[in-house]
């Protein structure tokens, strides 16, 4: 929760300095100098709630600037104005920095020194998220669990995805849709779940739309 006295802009101009990862990390540092790139806000009602910034985020300094954030906004619905909009979207994963590549080039899984040090702190100064899109298996564990839907996670991410509805309808205040990450790596698994364009994003959009 948040301290006394302490502002989302306080939490933002803390988490723009956060070097955890780096000075004191749990396990092994961070591979190169931290560029935590996260938007959260006060008045918007739509939470993306990611991963973790890949390689082209980190070195732009703003959020979902690759083919991930292209496919992404094309499942809500929405264009770039809109979708950088502060006032309206806030984008924060699970790890503020990009965790690096693994030994098969692909991305390491968020760093665990953001929960930990922040995400209780900014969820309790969002106070009017009326909808989390919880993007990808990390995201989808901390947030089920935070608003008491933890029994509806799954062993896959998979599987989780597909009780989505199930998700929805038990949330309320805010609601909730768990989505697979919009990786282009992702594109097999799109293409043998259609259920996923037909049934899933149609009710996406409409919240998008409903809240935007």
């Amino acid at each position: 929760m948040t301290g006394q006295g302490e502002t989302l802009a306080d939490l933002s101009s803390a988490i723009a300095a956060c070097r955890i990862c780096r000075d004191t990390p749990r396990g092994a540092p961070l591979p190169h100098e931290p560029r935590p790139v996260a938007w959260p806000t006060a008045t918007a009602r739509i939470l993306v709630a990611g991963q973790a910034p890949g390689i082209r985020v980190h070195a732009s300094g703003k959020p979902f600037t690759d083919p991930s954030g292209d496919r992404l906004r094309a499942w809500m619905g929405l264009d770039e104005e809109v979708f950088y909009d502060r006032a309206r979207v806030a984008i924060v994963p699970m790890g503020f920095c990009f965790p690096g590549h693994d030994a098969k080039g692909g991305d390491l899984p968020p760093r665990r020194e953001c929960r930990h040090a922040w995400h209780d702190r900014l969820m309790a100064a969002m106070p009017v998220i009326d909808l989390v899109l919880a993007i990808g298996a990390t995201a989808q564990a901390y947030h089920l669990e935070r608003l008491g839907l933890r029994a509806h996670l799954r062993p896959t991410l998979g599987e989780t995805v597909r009780s989505w509805r199930t998700i929805f309808e038990a949330s309320a205040a805010p609601r909730i849709l768990v989505l697979p990450h919009p990786s282009w790596r992702n594109s097999g698994w799109l293409n043998r779940n259609p259920w996923f364009t037909a049934e899933l994003l149609p009710v996406l959009r409409e919240e998008i739309e409903r809240l935007r």
